[in-house]
């Protein structure tokens, strides 16, 4: 029989766990293991903490659905195994969102990333640290940085190989990639290759990869400010060019985790680069033509920006139902008033507007927005050289005025 906890003391114990299983964990987290009344986590993690006595119960799909069953154990010793250190990557943000913070007891293991640096023998600070386990594996794609050193979870044994191919797709096949399998317990390997030559086979499901990206041609990366080349994204001329994508992101004052709708998308530049800013920001692409639709999809996953949430609908019906945005972009129908208005009215306190227009209506009707709300109204013009006889001139684009304004 397990003894309820003594008041004012956590119920819940949530216990990182490692391939060395009971062995590894402290004597503290083995006592709290040894008093649980049920002990839940998944089937590897019952299993490395076996032979157990009590009730156990096994993760469901989805893992939400144990949280009922969790919560009605309130007040009994309640043990949760995770892999490693369940804050990073983990269960652990999921229970302290309903759980109290004096309820919960949390013994982490080393992480995978940990093991890792330890046996490779890396800075961790220095490496970047990603996990494709139930995410888009085109977040890898920023990573991809000269020099740098990559810890990646991995979804499951087809990961490696898949990041080696898509090295070797971008010029960097000289990459080293070394897979790192059931790290910190008997049957721990590790086996390196280069990604052109990547021969590792029979991979175990549970792993994390390792990458280290040559110094090669800048030209093999994806820069890491504003303003990409116009050539890395596919369009059909519905496209906001390089120099004035960078002087819109920047009216934009774009802050981590910010939500941006970014209304008639034409081939979701704006949008894209947003998200690639940091990897916490948001962003809804609204474009009315589905032709377009799929293109910004295709640009999304080509640059390592899949999490795009696409509308593909016309302004400013297609804007009734979304999530509240803290900016917002109008490229495409910057004359049509409507949309100004209900764009405008989106916004919270504080919410950032900015609209580019070519069209005289468009400018006017910006014009008319700037004596009423005030902000900034600019008029940029750009001008490239271009050959002219045996010498070079000047050729100017369009120019472009924009309106960008604080609510």
């Amino acid at each position: 029989m397990t003894a309820s906890p003594a008041p004012g003391k956590p119920w819940l114990s949530l216990i990182g766990i490692g391939e060395d299983g009971v062995d590894g964990l402290t004597p503290a987290a083995r006592e709290l293991l040894a008093q649980a009344s049920i002990v839940i986590g998944g089937a590897r993690h019952l299993a490395l903490a076996g032979p157990l006595g009590v009730e156990t119960m096994i993760w469901p799909s989805p893992i939400t659905q144990a949280l009922p069953r969790i919560l009605a154990r309130r007040g009994e010793p309640v043990c949760v195994l995770a892999s490693g250190d369940p804050f990073f990557y983990g269960v652990g943000a999921l229970l302290s969102a309903h759980v109290a913070h004096d309820e919960m007891l949390c013994i982490p293991s080393p992480s995978a990333f940990s093991l890792a640096a330890a046996r490779l023998h890396w800075s961790l600070q220095n490496c970047d640290l990603i996990s494709l386990h139930g995410r888009d594996f085109e977040r890898f794609i920023p990573a991809i940085q000269p020099g740098g050193k990559l810890l990646c979870l991995s979804w499951d044994e087809t990961t490696p190989p898949r990041i080696a191919k898509l090295l070797c797709e971008r010029g960097l096949g000289t990459s080293r990639i070394t897979v790192m399998e059931a790290m910190g317990g008997e049957r721990e390997r590790i086996r390196s290759s280069l990604a052109e030559a990547f021969d590792i086979e029979e991979i175990n499901p549970l792993n994390l990869v390792a990458v280290e990206i040559p110094l090669e041609p800048r030209s093999c990366f994806l820069p890491i400010g504003a303003g990409l080349d116009d050539g890395l994204f596919e369009h059909d001329g519905q496209l906001t060019k390089r120099n004035i994508r960078a002087l819109t992101l920047s009216a934009l004052t774009p802050r981590r985790g910010d939500l941006l709708w970014d209304i008639g998308a034409g081939c979701g530049s704006i949008a894209i680069e947003w998200l690639l800013l940091d990897p916490a920001n948001r962003a809804i692409a609204i474009e009315a033509r589905p032709d377009r639709a799929e293109r910004i999809a295709r640009n999304a996953r080509h640059l390592g920006a899949p999490q795009i949430d696409i509308i593909c609908g016309k302004a400013p019906g297609a804007l009734s139902k979304l999530p509240p945005p803290q900016a917002i972009f109008v490229g495409g129908g910057s004359s049509d008033p409507a949309i100004f208005e209900a764009a405008f009215a989106a916004l919270a306190p504080g919410g950032r507007l900015v609209v580019n227009a070519v069209t005289l209506e468009a400018q006017a009707e910006l014009f008319r927005r700037f004596k009423t709300h005030g902000g900034d109204l600019t008029k940029i013009e750009i001008a490239r050289a271009d050959p002219l006889g045996g010498f070079h001139g000047w050729r100017p684009a369009m120019p472009i005025t924009q309106w960008a304004v604080t609510k």
